[in-house]
């Protein structure tokens, strides 16, 4: 199985969600329909703009954990490093 960490934004220069889940489509689309109540349908945070693969829970939390407490600036380079537009990337995941 596999599990993600992922990142969410509202736009470029908007809020930023780390996030881990064992199912990618399923969990961005919750966020999208803004299913839960909480921080990223408060903030508008829908456009899935980086995620990682882990083959195992415990290293996909420990790396979410970690980057939750890294600063804006770090999360906003490793962002840009593989997608420097900010582009959605929900539609390719899904296909």
């Amino acid at each position: 199985m596999a599990y993600y960490v992922y990142i969410l934004a509202s736009r470029k220069d908007g809020a930023i969600y780390v996030g881990v889940t064992n199912d990618l489509v399923r969990r961005v689309y919750e966020h999208r329909i803004k299913a839960v109540p909480g921080f990223t349908s408060k903030y508008n945070i829908t456009r899935l703009v980086w995620f990682e693969i882990y083959h195992d829970p415990i290293s996909a939390i420990s790396r979410e954990k970690e980057l939750k407490k890294w600063k804006r600036d770090w999360k906003v380079q490793l962002i840009e490093a593989q997608n420097a537009k900010w582009d959605d990337l929900y539609e390719s995941i899904c296909n």
